[in-house]
């Protein structure tokens, strides 16, 4: 298998799109509680948002030789997602490779180790997240994978898969599947909207979430 692919299966553009339009908790919910990748991945700002196809990254820690390679190889609206080892005393990402991700038209950079410059990649506004912030260079030394399966956050993500990050966490979501997903989406903040409106006309949490029942078998007492 080549060092680098370039040719990848992504999500539709449609699909992408629909997923944009809902929070990373609620793509997390509709499909069935699945795809979070660590709550220890953050993104540098929290008014900071990312949808779209996953750009695979198998990289060293310590070592962004991949990750530059990927940035010349991702197509506009592709996410680069670095897998490093969860290596946090290391700045993998700064200010002069968000300016070339910015100019491919990179929707975003995840990575599961540190990142530098964020005063500057907050004014750029380019979608970062990571694991950490550290002012610690990298080396070039190692050859990786660009688009094979990684695993990152706990998750595996394949190349063409959705990311869909925000102020809450990042979720992906199976290229094959998320159409399906984005139907499940709708439904969900459908059924939230209801009960939204339950509770603003008077009813009560138990009533809404039907927990009566629940709690009488669980043998809850109260002092009422």
């Amino acid at each position: 298998m080549p060092h680098i692919i370039t040719r990848i299966e992504r999500a539709a553009a449609a699909d992408v799109a629909a997923l944009s339009k809902f929070g990373s908790a609620t793509i997390h919910e509709a499909q069935g509680r699945l795809g979070a990748l660590s709550s220890r991945l953050k993104p540098v700002d929290r008014a900071m948002s990312v949808c779209g196809p996953a750009f695979t990254v198998q990289s060293a820690p310590r070592d962004n030789i991949m990750l530059q390679l990927a940035i010349h190889y991702a197509q506009p609206g592709d996410v680069v997602i670095v897998s490093a080892g969860e290596y946090e005393e290391a700045g993998c990402f700064g200010d002069v490779l968000a300016n070339a991700c910015l100019a491919k038209g990179i929707a975003g950079v995840v990575t599961d180790t540190g990142v530098r410059d964020t005063q500057e990649l907050i004014r750029l506004g380019l979608p970062v997240f990571s694991l950490s912030v550290c002012i610690k260079g990298t080396v070039k030394e190692t050859l990786g994978q660009i688009n094979g399966d990684i695993v990152i956050g706990g998750q595996v993500v394949r190349p063409g898969d959705v990311i869909r990050g925000d102020a809450d966490g990042l979720v992906v979501v199976r290229r094959e599947d998320a159409a399906e997903v984005a139907r499940k989406s709708v439904a969900r903040e459908a059924d939230e909207a209801g009960y939204i409106e339950a509770y603003k006309s008077g009813r009560t949490v138990i009533d809404v979430c039907n927990l009566e029942a629940v709690l009488k078998a669980k043998g809850l007492t109260t002092d009422l």
